[in-house]
C-alpha cells in the first residue's frame, strides 16, 4: 500500500475568497499567512495631473489607475507567495493601505494560504 499523495493543482488566482471557505472545497491543510507589499508615490506629474482635475471635479482618474495598478501589483505578489508556499487557494483575503508619508502609501494584499481538494 502506497501512501503517495498527488500534489496539489498549481495556484490558481480565482481561487481567492474574502470568505472563510471556498464552496464545493474542503482546506486540507493551512499554510498561513501570505502577503504582498507594494509602496508607490506619485511622481510629480501625476500630482500636478491630479491637482488639475480637481478644479474640474469627479473622478481623478490619475490616481484612479495608480490606485488600481498599486492594488494588482499587490495582489499579484500575494499569489506568488502563495504559490512558493504550495498552496492553491487562499482565504479571508483583504487589502489594507496606508499612508507611510506624505505622497506615499503602503498596499497591503494578505489572506490565509491552504490548499484545498473538491468536497
Amino acid at each position: 500500500m502506497s501512501s503517495y499523495a498527488p500534489p496539489p493543482p498549481p495556484f490558481d488566482p480565482s481561487m481567492v475568497t474574502t470568505a472563510l471557505e471556498l464552496p464545493g472545497y474542503r482546506i486540507v491543510r493551512n499554510l498561513g499567512i501570505v502577503r504582498g507589499i507594494v509602496v508607490r508615490s506619485r511622481s510629480i506629474f501625476g500630482t500636478f495631473g491630479a491637482g488639475l482635475q480637481t478644479i474640474v471635479g469627479g473622478n481623478i482618474t490619475i490616481l484612479s489607475q495608480l490606485c488600481e495598478k498599486t492594488r494588482q501589483d499587490a495582489f499579484a505578489m500575494m499569489a506568488q507567495h502563495a504559490a512558493e508556499h504550495g498552496a492553491n487557494a487562499v482565504i479571508s483575503f483583504r487589502y489594507d493601505a496606508n499612508e507611510l508619508m506624505n505622497g506615499v502609501t503602503e498596499v497591503l494584499a494578505y489572506g490565509t494560504a491552504v490548499v484545498v481538494e473538491r468536497a
